[in-house]
């Protein structure tokens, strides 16, 4: 069942979080409290068997990545509250689940109705589980993630069960298969006038080289990758197979599967110092966005994470590491194509919405990432500024009218803001 309620330690967060900002930022105590209390009450469904489904928002489907993105900020919380962690470790296990049906799937549905984005998806599988079936490194990234969250802000390590491990094999698995895409069983063709909506080559993408990072059909926008060694992505990957050595030798004794993640992090990482940087206008070595393998590379970023902007919040590297801070400088400059600049907002968007729209998640992230309080304040202020009144984010907001946005409930955007306020007032999630 829902939250019919707010739970009385949600309720406390939230009158703290009002106290911190007073009088002089009422307006993001407002839009905290509205966000904070939407996703408990509109988003969660807490099932019989202890598993919790959440909604995306307005799309009637759970996204391995965006689920873990809308709890996580509870997880601040979480230790002091059992029920609330026991909701959080019923994500976990219904995540875990779904990768047992399969590892290449993005979305599920709550029941095995055989609901679907476009039921004329072609690839080498389905299942009334399935909402969609594109293959994202990062929805393999997000429940190892949140997994080890739990344990590292409650000490909790129930949800390291045997679906968990069953799950983190298949994980393992896909992740060394496409190592080299050529041994791979996977393709997705969606027949529609949209190019990031399929795979090009019959379903198989864009021919890539070996690189020793690992392929990734779509980006954490959907959108099909144009090079498909997608940095960001593998940057995460290197993060959560370190947690996953950790757990399986730490908390769970399996040598071998604590051997598997160890080379594949390492595999990874050299993969990215090796093949994944390029120069930007200014000869500056930078991060790309994504490369082949075969000396292609693409300057960009994009407003969903894993991003390159997102790099030290997800774990990779620190904020203040030069190869970092020239990424960083270059992505916010028109050098990135999808920076845009306009009367009330700037910022990333991304090719998955309008030109000139930019995403309330990239402002966060860019807010999170910054050392300085006066920026993450300025941020704050702006993201109030352009919730067109509703005092809730939305996916893009035109930087001209931001009266005109996409996605009027968008769960992972209004967590991501809150995420921000929490880490103004040094409020943030142990990793």
């Amino acid at each position: 069942m829902p939250y019919a309620t707010i739970p009385p330690s949600v309720q406390r967060f939230m009158d703290r979080i009002t106290e911190l900002c007073g009088t002089e930022h009422a307006g993001w105590a407002e839009d905290f409290n509205a966000a904070f209390a939407n996703t408990l009450t509109t988003t969660v469904n807490r099932h019989d068997d202890g598993t919790t489904f959440l909604l995306t928002g307005d799309i009637p489907a759970m996204w391995l990545r965006d689920s873990t993105a809308q709890v996580r900020p509870y997880l601040v919380i979480a230790a002091e509250d059992p029920d609330l962690a026991s909701m959080i470790e019923g994500l976990v296990r219904l995540q875990f689940r779904y990768i047992g049906i399969d590892p290449y799937a993005n979305a599920f549905n709550e029941e095995p109705n055989g609901a679907t984005w476009d039921p004329d998806d072609r690839s080498d599988f389905s299942s009334p589980w399935l909402w969609e079936r594109k293959y994202e490194l990062d929805s393999l990234c997000y429940p190892i993630q949140l997994a080890w969250l739990l344990y590292a802000n409650t000490g909790r390590t129930t949800q390291f069960d045997a679906t968990f491990v069953a799950g983190v094999r298949r994980i393992l698995d896909v992740l060394e298969t496409e190592l080299d895409h050529a041994r791979s069983p996977y393709f997705f063709i969606r027949d529609c006038d949209i190019p990031t909506e399929s795979l090009s080559r019959e379903g198989k993408g864009s021919p890539v080289a070996p690189t020793g990072m690992t392929w990734s059909g779509f980006r954490p926008s959907d959108d099909a990758c144009t090079y498909h060694y997608l940095v960001p992505a593998n940057m995460f990957a290197v993060v959560v197979m370190g947690y996953l050595e950790r757990i399986f030798t730490e908390i769970l004794d399996d040598a071998d599967i604590a051997a598997r993640a160890r080379a594949l992090r390492t595999s990874i990482d050299e993969g990215l110092r090796a093949h994944g940087t390029m120069r930007n206008a200014a000869g500056e070595t930078i991060w790309a966005y994504e490369v082949d393998g075969l000396g292609n590379a693409l300057l960009m970023d994009d407003s969903n994470v894993p991003s390159l902007m997102a790099a030290p919040y997800l774990g990779y590297c620190d904020a203040d590491d030069p190869l970092y801070l020239g990424t960083r400088r270059t992505l916010l400059s028109d050098e990135n194509p999808f920076y845009y600049e306009g009367e009330h907002t700037r910022g990333i968007g991304s090719p998955h919405t309008p030109p000139r729209y930019v995403w309330p998640i990239a402002l966060s992230v860019q807010g999170m990432t910054s050392p300085s309080q006066e920026e993450k304040a300025a941020i704050l202020d702006n993201l109030v500024a352009i919730d067109a009144g509703t005092h809730l984010m939305h996916e893009g907001v035109c930087v001209d009218d931001p009266t005109q946005y996409t996605r009027e409930w968008f769960s992972w955007s209004n967590m991501m803001f809150c995420e921000l306020v929490m880490d103004y007032f040094g409020i943030r999630v142990k990793r």
